[in-house]
C-alpha cells in the first residue's frame, strides 16, 4: 500500500515531534513517549518487541523510513483484514455460513453475479474453474478464490 504526501507529512511532524533530541531517529524511550501520548501504555517487553519490529537494521534507532515503514505495514495488514470481511460478508449473504461452512449452489453465484449485479466478466467460466470437485458448489476456499 502506498502512502499519500499528505499522511507522509503528517508523519514527518509526528516524527520530528518524538524526536525529542533531534537526532534524526527515534530511541526507545522517546518511542515509549509517542505510544503514550496516543493512549498506549506498553510494558518493557512490549515496547522492547515493537522497537525489533520496526528496527530493520537493528540498531536500536529507528529512522524516519523504518517508521513510515511500519504505518504502511499496519495499514496493508488492516486492508487484508477488511478484505478478508468483505469475502466473509458477501459468502453469508449467499447463503454461506458465518464459519465459513456451507456452500453455494453455483448457478445461484452465477445469476447473482450476471443479473443482480450485471456484470459483464465469464462468471461461468470462472466458476467452472473454481469448481475443484466439480460438484455444482462453491465452498469457502473455493469462493474466496474469486477475490484473490
Amino acid at each position: 500500500m502506498v502512502l499519500d504526501e499528505a499522511f507522509i507529512e503528517k508523519c514527518r511532524q509526528a516524527f520530528s515531534t518524538f524526536d525529542a533530541d533531534g537526532s534524526g531517529t527515534i530511541d526507545r524511550f522517546e518511542m515509549k513517549q509517542l505510544l503514550e501520548a496516543i493512549g498506549e501504555s506498553p510494558t518493557e517487553e512490549e515496547l522492547f518487541r515493537f522497537m525489533n519490529d520496526i528496527d530493520e537494521d537493528g540498531t536500536g534507532q529507528i529512522e524516519f523510513a523504518e517508521f513510515l515503514r511500519a504505518f504502511e505495514k499496519q495499514r496493508t495488514q488492516a486492508a487484508e483484514v477488511q478484505d478478508e470481511q468483505d469475502t466473509l460478508d458477501a459468502w453469508v449473504a449467499l447463503g454461506g455460513g458465518v464459519d465459513k461452512q456451507g456452500q453455494i449452489d453455483t448457478a445461484k453465484l452465477v445469476k447473482i453475479v450476471k443479473d443482480d449485479f450485471g456484470m459483464t466478466i465469464d462468471i461461468q467460466r470462472l466458476v467452472i474453474e473454481l469448481d475443484v470437485n466439480k460438484d455444482g458448489k462453491v465452498d469457502f476456499q473455493e469462493f474466496s478464490a474469486l477475490f484473490n
